[in-house]
């Protein structure tokens, strides 16, 4: 493995935002307690679009000089990613939350330069942990080499790129959503209504690969 994938680092100047992706059920229970670890979610009720295949792995990976994974927060520097696309299907029941990217001071956040769960991931405390990252490669629409199986499968999991933030994202730090269609603002206005919370949903089909 090279030191740095191919493409200029990405900058902590250059990140207008980070994402979450939300089941549009839980949105309601972000608005009021904030985002939760998987460790703290798994304490109250909430939809689960996560794949268990995914999660065992996630489940055994300890973060180098910090927590278990799933006591994080696990936010992504781009939703339009393989997750997102995996489940595309289910796009007019999810959110994808805008990020404030004064997450990155809270303590103890991480940065991992791919997939968390890869093995091939490196952790790092921002800014240091973000210029690990080719801006190139996680910002671009596709992640497909079918001409190199080895650069796709690096790719892919450089599209998951995510900044990690122990235990809770505080409401307050949520800027608003994108959805991929009226009918999901639809749903969520009156439930966010219900909790005094105003945030700003924009359609955004590309996001979602429609």
């Amino acid at each position: 493995m090279p030191d740095r994938e191919v493409g200029g680092p990405l900058e902590r100047e250059e990140l207008t935002e980070l994402h979450y992706i939300a089941p549009v059920e839980n949105v309601a229970s972000i608005a009021r307690r904030g985002i939760l670890s998987h460790t703290l979610a798994s304490r109250i009720d909430h939809t689960s679009i996560a794949m268990e295949e995914i999660q065992a792995r996630r489940r055994v990976v300890v973060v180098p000089g910090g927590d278990p994974l799933h006591n994080y927060v696990n936010l992504y520097i781009c939703a339009r990613n393989p997750m997102l696309y995996k489940r595309r299907a289910l796009h007019a029941r999810l959110c994808v939350l805008r990020i404030n990217p004064k997450v990155l001071d809270l303590e103890g956040v991480v940065v991992s330069d791919r997939n968390a769960s890869s093995q091939y991931a490196r952790f790092a405390p921002p800014p240091l942990g973000l210029r690990l990252i080719s801006k190139e490669a996680v910002f671009s629409d596709f992640w497909t080499h079918p001409e190199d199986p080895i650069a796709e499968y690096r790719h892919k999991s450089i599209k998951c790129a995510e900044v990690l933030v122990p235990h809770r994202v505080p409401p307050e730090l949520i800027m608003g959503g994108y959805v991929s269609c009226e009918a999901t603002i639809d749903l969520l206005r009156p439930a966010l209504a219900r909790c005094g919370v105003s945030w700003h949903l924009t359609v955004n089909r590309h996001l979602f690969f429609l």
